[in-house]
């Protein structure tokens, strides 16, 4: 039948004699490169060959055992953390935005408390708010008699400015600066002004000491932020971060009060962060609306996308380019949208399985920031003179801010992998060549060896499988005859 046919094509053709099996393995142990084995084999003395066997099983052992432990160290994803200091002769500046205390001038508003609180429900995209129940029925009646309101040409045209009025003195390093240099951004402080908007002059630093000098006048006056409502300051805040990025001052933000000069010294700081699993970022996540990947970025492209789907519209403060919501969406539909994303996590920042995992680079600016009192007796009479105000005008509304480098370096802090895959073989082929004296060549000799002896096992299985049952084509009505011991055959 077939099986005996490919019984004596095996035996024919594939299955060795024996004497030819016997000398294989002879020449194997005699010539491998792992070494001990053939010690163990050839050597006449009992004595030393029970030694050559300990030594080599000792030695499988250990290799075992270490190679073991560098798989497991590996697949721990380790990584270390080199910080390198690096000396430049020129740096890039950050972008720098600049912010009021008072959202709202005084004649553009008529009813404080309620602009404030439709503010509050805007601004509520960018933090956590809570707005309490006391103003919701004032609130509901303001809604429903503007419905044509809109939050921000008005908070665009009547919230704080940036003119020749409100920025006396702008320099930087040694250039002048207008307030066209400024590009003009929504915060949840209303109208703001980025320095150095997107990089796009490129500004750089060619000495420490030196860099944006600027004066404001707030124009306390024009203040309108209610005390009753949590405003309770007077003075600039800003906060200084690259210029690809999106302006954050929530936790951030740097806060002068008036008739107050600070003194920023900034240092760059650069964090390179590996990929999942060694680290936490995924570079493949690219923004919509933002060239550089940012937490901040996509954590409001994030709430945009979720808000927009729920109400059929999305807030200015957002970025995107979807219809703008009216003060009846934001208050019957932005507000709850936001509690919920806030407290169901559905925009979640940190780690690779979050909604905005951190960036596999960023670029930090530290601070060190120092106060004094703005101007001595002098120069209060100076800016008297020069503005044509009183002297408690200057103390109570003129605020001074420096900001420049320290020095003229940045400081990189690099997340590495701890073992790489090359590492790792050669760790791998270290510890086969110090105990064992193998390589990658006797790592193929085994393969080869273990390999042919498992075909001629599974040879010798399959010689040995039953035989097949012989069937005669005899007719059901033909007999059959036996014979028996005795040679006569029965019917």
């Amino acid at each position: 039948g077939i099986l005996e046919k490919i019984r004596s094509s095996l035996i024919r053709k594939l299955l060795p004699r024996l004497e030819d099996r016997r000398i294989y393995q002879q020449e194997f142990v005699s010539t491998t490169s792992f070494h001990g084995v053939h010690n163990i084999v050839q050597t006449q003395s009992k004595t030393r060959k029970l030694l050559w066997l300990v030594v080599v099983v000792g030695c499988l052992a250990i290799v075992t055992w270490q190679i073991c432990s560098r798989f497991m160290y590996y697949f721990s994803w380790p990584t270390t953390t080199t910080v390198v200091v690096q000396y430049v002769e020129r740096v890039k500046f950050p972008a720098v935005t600049f912010c009021t205390l008072n959202r709202f001038q005084t004649h553009a508003v008529s009813n404080l408390k309620v602009i404030f609180l439709i503010w509050t429900i805007v601004s509520g995209t960018l933090k956590k708010f809570a707005m309490e129940n006391k103003y919701s029925q004032e609130l509901h009646d303001f809604l429903l008699g503007n419905q044509n309101f809109s939050i921000k040409e008005f908070t665009k045209k009547n919230g704080f400015y940036l003119n020749s009025s409100t920025l006396l003195e702008c320099d930087f390093f040694g250039k002048p600066c207008y307030p066209q240099d400024f590009e003009h951004v929504f915060t949840e402080y209303g109208n703001c002004f980025t320095f150095n908007h997107n990089d796009l002059p490129a500004r750089r630093v060619s000495l420490s000491g030196r860099g944006l000098y600027l004066l404001f006048d707030v124009q306390q006056e024009e203040f309108t932020d209610e005390p009753d409502l949590g405003f309770t300051d007077a003075g600039i805040t800003f906060v200084i971060h690259s210029p690809e990025e999106l302006p954050r001052f929530d936790g951030l933000g740097l806060l002068t009060p008036v008739g107050m000069h600070a003194q920023v010294a900034i240092r760059q700081l650069k964090s390179i962060i590996q990929e999942y699993p060694w680290g936490e970022c995924k570079p493949d996540i690219k923004l919509q609306y933002h060239k550089t990947y940012s937490t901040n970025g996509c954590l409001q492209e994030c709430k945009a996308r979720y808000i927009q789907e729920w109400c059929g519209c999305l807030p200015f403060i957002l970025p995107g380019n979807g219809t703008e919501c009216d003060l009846l969406k934001f208050y019957n539909c932005v507000y709850p949208a936001f509690y919920d994303i806030e407290v169901k996590g559905l925009c979640t920042v940190g780690t690779h399985n979050s909604t905005c995992p951190t960036p596999c680079e960023a670029t930090d600016y530290p601070t060190t920031v120092t106060y004094s009192s703005f101007g001595g007796e002098k120069a209060i009479k100076y800016f008297s003179t020069k503005l044509k105000k009183s002297p408690e005008y200057i103390r109570q509304n003129l605020v001074r801010i420096d900001i420049k480098y320290n020095d003229l370096s940045y400081k990189i802090t690099q997340q590495q992998k701890a073992l790489t895959i090359s590492e790792l073989l050669a760790d791998v082929g270290g510890q086969l060549g110090l105990f064992c004296g193998a390589s990658m060549i006797t790592i193929i000799e085994l393969l080869e060896y273990i390999f042919t002896n498992f075909c001629w096992m599974c040879i010798f299985l399959l010689l040995k499988a039953p035989e097949m049952p012989q069937w005669n084509n005899q007719s059901q009505n033909q007999p059959t005859y036996k014979e028996n011991k005795t040679g006569i055959q029965e019917c």
